[in-house]
């Protein structure tokens, strides 16, 4: 099997996650890997995956190995896997825009961004550095509410010729125009938002679809979450929470059969408290009322590290992107945006979205990859 080439923008603590996680499981099989959706995805494993090209606009990583960067301040994720090799490929200046939100200054630099001084990439470079890297497809990873950057990259990615993974609540894959144009030129979109392994909002949806099979009436619900990681720290800057906080609400009203009141549902960031770090810790509360209107109500407290949550679902989106490459599927990968992310173009039931998304990856395609990875070899 050939590699999947990815290229990143952001290289922060759900980065570190995944790229230790490739390393992780490189030795290991199918029934010692722990914490994996799919070992195998159409041939694929978690090692096939290689990092070509990396974008950050932190002076502690730019010019680092990336896999070097993925341990330098402010990140602050649990190490799983701290031998990494070196892979060859030096962290980039990215493209500064929104990307950064001037609050965080204030707080000490372990915690914070330093803006490196190198020269911010044109659009021109950057798809330079996307071709010229290989890259399969580009991963966004920035910082929550960076609309501008966001689309900046998504830009760079329909003009390089990748496909696009989208993992933060910016409305790339879900944008009918953004969707469009990925359709245009026949190249896969995945997103918007990615859902945890098993986090608050995959654990919320689950609850809101018992309440509805038992015939339990919903009134009201909140999710409160608090962490201590850049991504917390980022998000006490309200106005860069819109996006954030509606893919958030989005993921568990579509699963009601009657849709709460906005005064009745409450889902989103609560505070950041700097000794988390990493982990993140979810508070859910639901009432309701059982048979007779009798009332009811469930409270819940989740605690997880924020960051190898999401790895695993990276792990599989990735290389759902790539099957789509080699089989010439272009526009959104509704299967896998309904099953990995929070904000996809239609929501389903996740029970729906799994059998949607299990169909996607079964398909047998071995013909078709054999002429991809043959004309791939000859250019």
């Amino acid at each position: 099997m050939s590699k999947i080439k990815v290229a990143i923008a952001g290289i922060g603590n759900c980065v570190s996650s995944l790229l230790q996680g490739v390393e992780y499981y490189k030795d290991k099989d199918a029934k010692d890997a722990i914490g994996l959706m799919h070992w195998d995805i159409g041939g694929y494993r978690p090692s096939d995956i290689q990092v070509t090209a990396a974008f950050d606009i932190d002076e502690r990583k730019v010019g680092k190995d990336v896999n070097d960067a993925i341990f330098a301040e402010p990140n602050c994720t649990a190490v799983f896997c701290g031998n990494m090799p070196k892979s060859g490929v030096n962290v980039q200046m990215g493209k500064i825009l929104d990307g950064y939100s001037e609050h965080m200054s204030e707080y000490p630099e372990k915690h914070s961004f330093v803006i490196s001084s190198e020269k911010e990439p044109s659009r021109s470079d950057v798809v330079k550095a996307l071709s010229e890297s290989g890259a399969d497809m580009l991963l966004n990873y920035l910082p929550v509410g960076s609309d501008e950057a966001a689309k900046f990259y998504a830009e760079c990615a329909l003009e390089a010729g990748i496909g696009f993974v989208n993992n933060i609540p910016v409305f790339i894959a879900s944008n009918p125009e953004w969707a469009g144009r990925f359709k245009e030129r026949n190249l896969p979109v995945i997103g918007d938002d990615i859902k945890s392994q098993l986090g608050a909002t995959i654990t919320h949806r689950m609850l809101g679809d018992l309440f509805k099979k038992r015939g339990v009436k919903l009134d009201r619900t909140y999710q409160l979450n608090t962490g201590g990681n850049t991504d917390f720290l980022n998000m006490l800057n309200r106005k860069r929470l819109a996006s954030k906080k509606l893919s958030k609400t989005e993921a568990v009203q579509s699963i009601l059969d009657d849709r709460l009141k906005a005064e009745d549902i409450h889902i989103g960031p609560s505070d950041y408290v700097p000794w988390q770090k990493d982990n993140k810790v979810c508070f859910i509360r639901m009432e309701g009322r059982l048979f007779g209107d009798v009332p009811m109500n469930l409270e819940l407290r989740l605690s997880v590290e924020d960051s190898p949550n999401s790895a695993g679902v990276a792990i599989d989106s990735i290389r759902c992107c790539k099957l789509a490459l080699e089989r010439g599927e272009g526009g959104v990968l509704h299967a896998p945006s309904a099953y990995f992310y929070k904000h996809p173009p239609v929501q389903y039931p996740d029970d729906e979205a799994y059998h949607m998304l299990e169909n996607f990856i079964s398909k047998n395609w071995a013909a078709e990859r054999e002429v991809y990875q043959y004309q791939n070899s000859q250019t």
